[in-house]
């Protein structure tokens, strides 16, 4: 049976809004056949996450030492058994279709190795705000998600806590970036240097913003440290597009 595992990283100051994420998986229709798994990984090592924990044979819990989401979403990515795996951060939410979308378009084209789709901020008062920069549905080509980041003060053209990649590329790319911040974004600019991708124009996900919401508070830095970030980022980018390797996954003759 085909499968999509989606890695949930989670804190402890988060784990209240694992029910939530829950449902908003429990409730996708996927293509026939499929299925899906859960993933969570602790950041840390506490008992403040597992009594959010909902009873579902499809859950693999983990704990790890602390080291911020790339870490925990990588070591979590052991005990993944899908042929795609899905970003869910545990305070957002899927929107219905999400998961199918995202498997349409990753198995509707064997050169596409990853997917995102258009993201809604989820603000306290129950209402949501679009982005207005986003790209047409369809495939992006190699390239083009640096480009524009690049041109428009570190700003990434989709959203990175919506992506859906083929597990064997997110393996080979080493998962995500070894960053306190920005790990997404770096792993989104690696798959970009190397596999074209596709974007989703309906929204795939609800973006929540909550007063102790780690990502808020860790994106920026200091300057030093924030230019550190992006010109990592860039570079390990630019590295990779410079080898000429393509991924061509179902293509590969």
């Amino acid at each position: 049976m085909p499968l999509i595992t989606v890695v949930t990283a989670v804190h402890a100051p988060g784990a209240r809004y694992l029910p939530e994420a829950h449902r908003s998986l429990a409730e996708q229709v996927l293509p026939d056949g499929w299925d899906w798994q859960w993933v969570v990984q602790e950041d840390g090592e506490t008992d403040g996450v597992r009594p959010h924990l909902p009873e579902d044979g499809r859950l693999s819990f983990g704990q790890g030492r602390a080291g911020r989401a790339g870490m925990a979403r990588t070591l979590g990515l052991s005990r993944a058994r899908g042929e795609l795996v899905k970003v869910l951060d545990a305070d957002d939410l899927l929107t219905p279709g999400a998961l199918a979308r995202d498997i349409a378009a990753l198995t509707g084209d064997g050169t596409v190795g990853w997917s995102t789709s258009r993201a809604l901020d989820l603000l306290p008062d129950g209402t949501t705000v679009g982005f207005d920069g986003d790209p047409g549905e369809g495939p992006i080509e190699r390239g083009t998600v640096l480009e524009h980041w690049s041109a428009h003060g570190f700003l990434a053209q989709v959203h990175p806590a919506t992506l859906c990649v083929r597990r064997d590329l997110l393996l080979a790319l080493g998962g995500w970036m070894a960053l306190p911040a920005s790990e997404d974004t770096g792993l989104l600019l690696a798959l970009d240097a190397v596999s074209r991708g596709w974007f989703t124009a309906r929204p795939g996900l609800l973006y929540r913003k909550w007063p102790g919401q780690v990502t808020a508070a860790a994106a920026h830095g200091d300057g030093v440290e924030r230019a550190a970030r992006m010109g990592v980022v860039r570079d390990r980018a630019r590295a990779l597009a410079a080898t000429g390797w393509t991924y061509r996954g179902d293509a590969a003759g």
